[in-house]
């Protein structure tokens, strides 16, 4: 699985504006071209951050969807001016889960999965 590590810096103050527009925009609208999404984490140390990450089955699918998502008409007509004027910057780290993994994420990132579904381990 291929992970993305993505860490948010928004411009002070806006962290709260920012993550409602995650949550009611931008994550379900990534969540329906087929991303897995964990978070977002807030940053306990720094108001002005948040972390979340972006999942993919492979790189050929973390191509395509990205470019879905970045040249798709709710991005580039509506989404883009919103969000792009509250952030100050951000990181990408782009991972792999190792072959010994001890935590599956597949079952946390799953589109459509609900969190009141039992792990399968449980």
């Amino acid at each position: 699985m291929i992970v993305e590590v993505r860490t948010y810096r928004v411009r002070p103050g806006l962290r709260d504006r920012f993550l409602e527009l995650f949550t009611r925009r931008t994550g379900p609208l990534q969540r329906s071209l087929g991303m897995g999404i964990v978070g977002p984490l807030v940053s306990l140390h720094d108001p002005d951050v948040f972390i979340w990450l972006r999942t993919f089955p492979s790189l050929e699918a973390r191509e395509r969807m990205t470019r879905a998502l970045y040249e798709g008409d709710e991005w580039l007509g509506e989404l883009r001016a919103i969000a792009l004027p509250m952030l100050d910057g951000y990181t990408e780290t782009l991972t792999e889960t190792a072959p010994a993994c001890f935590d599956d994420l597949s079952h946390a990132v799953s589109p459509g999965a609900s969190a009141s579904q039992p792990h399968p381990d449980s």
